[in-house]
């Protein structure tokens, strides 16, 4: 018999909304989750002690850890906690140059949420069994005038899955390791898809990895 435990799902996304061709605009747009087992305090502890660490020497982090700004010395020792904590990592990218017509017509925020349930409909009940609570924490996305419709597109798709309890958290990724977490995942997940390199996806992400989904291909 299934004990009922509290699951931890943290989220992050990558991309922008601009589905218009705009110069500058991200190919895809997607969503990055790193899972922890119930009882990761020590997880988060030393998420903290890093950070606290690297300011001790000069490293300065008032937001946190970020993949895309941090230097190549601090995402070394970012892979290195993420590699002994391990993490599940799953990704999913949307390649917006094959939106359907229908999602285009709709607008940005309809691009948020159908990105967001393709990502989550399925993860959530694989790591999650009926009776459980998951906590859904996700990165804020900075979207002028879009924040409230954002709230309400993604809390939607998590009162779509039934039998357990889902609790969604939108919090600024600065305030959570855990976001920190998926956005360096989902930032090597990425340059993989890009065939770009990535000198940590074989040894600290990998391991962790149970899919990377492109339902509308890959440039």
């Amino acid at each position: 018999m299934h004990a009922v435990a509290d699951l931890f799902m943290y989220a992050d996304e990558t991309g922008d909304l601009d589905m218009a061709g705009t110069a500058g605009a991200s190919r895809y747009f997607g969503f990055g989750t790193a899972v922890f087992a119930d009882g990761h305090g020590k997880e988060l502890w030393e998420g903290l002690q890093l950070r606290c660490d690297l300011e001790s020497r000069g490293v300065r982090l008032p937001r946190g850890f970020h993949a895309k700004n941090d230097s190549h010395a601090t995402r070394s020792e970012v892979f290195a906690l993420i590699q002994a904590q391990r993490p599940r990592f799953d990704t999913t990218f949307l390649l917006k140059a094959n939106a359907y017509r229908s999602i285009r017509e709709a607008g940005p925020v309809r691009l948020y949420k159908v990105a967001w349930y393709l990502h989550f409909k399925e993860i959530a009940r694989q790591v999650s069994h009926p009776g459980d609570r998951l906590f859904v924490i996700v990165g804020s996305l900075q979207t002028n005038n879009k924040r409230d419709a954002i709230r309400h597109a993604l809390e939607d798709v998590c009162a779509q899955v039934d039998d357990r309890t889902i609790v969604p958290c939108i919090w600024d990724a600065p305030s959570s390791w855990g976001i920190q977490v998926a956005d360096y995942g989902l930032w090597a997940v990425q340059r993989k898809l890009e065939g770009r390199t990535c000198s940590w996806f074989d040894l600290c992400v990998k391991p962790g990895l149970r899919s990377i989904f492109a339902p509308w291909g890959r440039a």
